[in-house]
């Protein structure tokens, strides 16, 4: 299966089921009265993360997902049946964020973890709701509340205790074959691995953890060069760090240099990510010059004065297997003391020293435009457009209430203001209902 770890989805929670208008009419009710029941609620969008996913593979070709509208309400004051949720399965470690705004909604993490991502509709009212003494026999119900829509962007970040990191051909995905069953892609040339590889490392004390060997980075990865940002964002989870360096100096550059790099890489992408337990891993021991290349390497590190610390030197070799469990304990020891890689972000702390209660006079967000093409005004506003479609135009009742809002919400005098004329015709937004204006 692809490793997909970003995706846009639409989300369409369901309407919510009309109100009907109804009357009691049994023989020996005199005056039965509004009879009209409400509409169910709309099904909502719920994710619901699943331990067993590994990716956002299903999330590549569906793209658009819709929840059922509630039913409509009945006769004797019966509500309409509400529809039923509709459950998305996610893997652990996604990310939910709007991708319209930017907000981030959640971070889902936990198995079984839930999140409300669009809510259906509530159940328009039925007439039975709108009696009054002045008015007992209303002929007024309410259409179901549309259900929201929303885009979403899923960004899946893996959740590995154990992260690998390196240049290319470091032996990052021979070392995770080494101490796991993972079966990675192991080749004599760069990139071989363009997507996390997992496994879990298990150790004779019967202590394990989960290892991630993550694509290898290079200079300018901070600014989405080669695999960039692809890589770096699945860094953010892990508690540990090994840092794999090739001593072997087949590709004929300096061991320290590339380290180097790659902790300046890491830094400009996050700082936070240099103060989590770090291993620096020599790899391929087992060449000729690699003895001579580690001396040198480890007085270059020990000789560094921008280290936050001198990190742990522990050189292996993956082919012959020296130093390998070694290095497999000391991570284990790191993994039972290190903190979550959440704790070392920034607090941010909101001092309130008292709070002030002001009056906010009531305000409502809409715009009134001249359309010169259809010779009419036009009257846009998510606050209208909804009271439109919760109006139910095949009744006179209705449509006089629903004049009596907009007048309440200053749409007459901000259409005078605008210079709209007696008689001139007034078009809602994303509809084909058009109203003559009456000053």
């Amino acid at each position: 299966m692809a490793f997909v770890d970003q995706a846009q989805i639409e989300v369409k929670a369901g309407k919510g089921g009309d109100g009907i208008v109804s009357f009691r009419h049994e023989k020996f009710v005199a005056m039965g009265g509004p009879f009209g029941g409400d509409g169910g609620h709309g099904g909502s969008i719920i994710f619901k993360v699943d331990e067993g996913l590994r990716t956002l593979m299903d999330f590549r070709y569906n793209r658009h997902f819709k929840a059922q509208p509630g039913g409509n309400g009945g006769t004797k004051g019966m509500t309409g049946a509400s529809a039923d949720d509709r459950y998305i399965k996610v893997p652990q470690g996604t990310t939910v964020s709007d991708a319209d705004t930017g907000e981030v909604l959640a971070d889902l993490l936990e198995n079984g973890q839930e999140l409300v991502v669009a809510k259906g509709g509530r159940g328009g009212r039925g007439n039975i709701h709108f009696a009054t003494p002045a008015n007992p026999a209303p002929e007024l119900s309410e259409n179901g509340e549309p259900g929201e829509i929303r885009n979403l962007k899923l960004e899946l970040k893996v959740l590995a205790d154990v992260g690998l990191v390196g240049f290319p051909s470091a032996g990052k995905s021979t070392l995770l074959s080494v101490v796991s069953n993972a079966k990675p892609k192991v080749a004599a040339y760069h990139f071989t691995t363009l997507s996390p590889n997992i496994g879990m490392v298990r150790l004779d004390d019967d202590r394990d953890f989960v290892m991630a060997d993550l694509p290898g980075l290079i200079e300018g990865a901070a600014q989405g060069v080669g695999l960039g940002f692809q890589f770096l964002r699945h860094v953010e989870r892990t508690k540990v760090i090994l840092h794999l360096v090739d001593m072997s100096g087949i590709e004929g550059t300096d061991p320290y240099t590339q380290y180097r790099k790659i902790l300046d890489e890491l830094q400009q992408y996050d700082e936070t990510i240099l103060n989590r337990p770090q291993i620096v891993v020599p790899t391929k021991m087992d060449m000729p010059d690699s003895n001579e290349n580690l001396s040198k390497f480890t007085s270059e590190v020990e000789a560094d004065s921008g280290l936050p610390t001198v990190p742990t030197i522990m050189p292996i070799s993956s082919i012959t297997r020296d130093g390998v469990k070694d290095l497999m304990r000391l991570t284990a020891d790191m993994l039972a003391t290190a903190p979550a890689p959440e704790s070392y972000r920034p607090v941010v702390e909101n001092e309130v020293t008292e709070k002030t209660y002001t009056f906010t006079p009531e305000t409502h967000n809409f715009t009134v435009e001249w359309v010169e093409d259809e010779e009419r005004w036009l009257l846009s506003g998510a606050e209208i457009e909804k009271l439109f479609l919760m109006t139910n135009i095949q009744r006179d009742a209705t449509i006089m209430r629903f004049a009596r809002q907009l007048r309440h919400m200053g749409v007459d005098d901000r259409l005078r203001e605008a210079g709209a004329k007696d008689g001139d015709d007034v078009r809602i937004n994303n509809s084909d209902f058009v109203f003559e204006f009456s000053d």
